[in-house]
């Protein structure tokens, strides 16, 4: 299989890097950044845009001082953009696999609280056996990353979900349940309870994670379930930084057992009735592109799973 560098539309041909810089600005709504991340000066990304919109006889973006959207054409291109970019890039990634070298790009998206695999472990393994795939990690909050999943921005992602709403749109496996527990500074009243519930921590400090994200919505959820308020004063994406501002004693906070055990100095609490999350490994409906079929078969992914809806690792 071969691919041009370019594609016809409306009898009009469009480059490919046209399309990725499209994309770019899309996602960051920003010339500059968008002229950054793909590496060229941002007079020659707005040429190429401006070139590509005369050929089209339509304009992508509507462009002020202070932000950059997608007019009702760019909306109409843009998943055209990705599909045509990814079948590009996969039909060079599948050449070089058939002659027996995995090459390409590896994007993966990741929650902060993984617990259920060593990340960092794996990504060390993959890079070892597969040198020459470019490996990419984004931090973020679910929603964002299964959205970037679905839109072919990332291959693969980690997520934490409620057990009532799993990931759609999307192939999967669920690796791990747990519950969350209570994580407060040695000196804390609550540092040698075993387990409290969550009435026992109404007039608690705490620090969770920004508002709309899915590990805060579980928290808040179950709180306003117990009929208790409470105030939180700190919101942090980092988990290191939120075990940084219990161990100063500013708050306390709610974190997935499976990851505490990073922060011996610490005390843990359980909770009664504590609120459950699930992890799950996610990747698009397509068939992933060979670096992502490695990464996933080397997380004991199967290779008939690769298809399959999300579902448990075991099932």
């Amino acid at each position: 299989m071969f691919v041009t560098a370019a594609i016809v539309i409306q009898d009009r041909w469009v480059e490919l890097q046209q399309m990725r810089y499209v994309i770019a600005v899309a996602e960051e709504k920003n010339f500059t950044r968008a002229a950054e991340r793909c590496l060229v000066v941002q007079s020659a990304l707005s040429h190429q845009i401006a070139r590509l919109e005369r050929e089209l006889g339509a304009k992508l973006f509507d462009r002020t001082s202070r932000r950059v959207e997608l007019t009702p054409a760019g909306e109409a291109f843009l998943p055209e953009a990705r599909q045509s970019v990814e079948a590009a890039e996969r039909a060079r990634a599948e050449v070089t696999a058939a002659a027996g070298e995995i090459r390409g790009r590896l994007a993966i998206g990741a929650i902060p609280t993984v617990g259920a695999i060593d990340l960092a472990a794996s990504l060390k393994d993959f890079r070892a056996r597969h040198p020459q795939v470019q490996i990419s990690l984004r931090m973020g909050a679910s929603g964002d990353l299964v959205d970037q999943v679905r839109l072919g921005s990332l291959d693969v992602a980690f997520l934490g979900l409620r057990p009532e709403t799993p990931p759609t749109g999307v192939c999967g496996v669920e690796l791990a349940r747990g519950e969350l527990v209570a994580l407060v500074p040695a000196s804390h009243p609550l540092a040698d309870e075993r387990a409290v519930d969550l009435n026992r921590l109404a007039d608690e400090v705490f620090v969770d994670f920004p508002a709309g994200s899915g590990g805060r919505a579980q928290t808040d959820e179950a709180f306003a379930a117990a009929g208790v308020r409470r105030r939180v004063a700190f919101e942090v994406m980092a988990v290191d930084f939120i075990a940084r501002l219990i161990r100063q004693g500013l708050c306390i906070g709610l974190l997935p057992a499976s990851i505490v055990s990073e922060f011996p100095d610490l005390r843990v609490v359980e909770l009664v009735d504590p609120p459950t999350r699930v992890e799950h490994l996610v990747w698009g409906r397509l068939r992933p592109t060979p670096a992502a079929a490695a990464y996933l078969s080397g997380l004991g992914v199967a290779d008939e799973q690769l298809l399959s809806p999300p579902r448990r690792r075991d099932g």
